[in-house]
C-alpha cells in the first residue's frame, strides 16, 4: 500500500535522524534505508521503493541543492566522504547551536 504524501517528510527526517546517530553516537548501528529517489546512491541497492545499504555504504541524505561540505553527489543523493561530519537537512534559515551552514544543510562544527 502506498504511503500517503504526508508520510514522506516523517520518513525523511526518520532517515536524516538514524544518519546523525549513526555518525555521532560512536557505536557501530546499521545504515538505514533510503526512500527511493531516482537512483539509489552509490553503495545502495533498489529494493521495492527504497535504496537500501550494502556492506560498504556510506552514510547518505536526500541531495538538495550542492551537497555539504564533505559529501559528494551520487544520483538524487549527498554520500558522506571518509571525514565527512555528521550533516542535516537546513530548516529554517539558520542551524543549531555547534553547526554550520552549507548550502542547504548544517554541518556539524566539530
Amino acid at each position: 500500500m502506498p504511503l500517503p504524501p504526508t508520510s514522506l517528510p516523517a520518513i525523511l527526517s526518520t532517515t536524516t535522524l538514524a544518519f546523525f546517530l549513526m555518525t555521532t553516537s560512536g557505536l557501530s548501528l546499521a545504515l538505514e534505508p533510503l526512500v527511493k529517489q531516482g537512483s539509489c546512491p552509490s553503495g545502495y541497492r533498489t529494493q521495492g521503493d527504497y535504496c537500501v545499504p550494502g556492506s560498504g555504504a556510506r552514510g547518505a541524505l536526500p541531495k538538495s541543492g550542492n551537497c555539504p561540505a564533505g559529501y559528494y553527489t551520487s544520483s538524487n543523493y549527498c554520500v558522506a566522504g571518509k571525514n565527512a561530519k555528521p550533516a542535516i537537512e537546513k530548516v529554517g534559515s539558520s542551524c543549531p547551536a555547534g553547526w554550520y551552514t552549507s548550502g542547504n544543510y548544517c554541518v556539524r562544527s566539530r
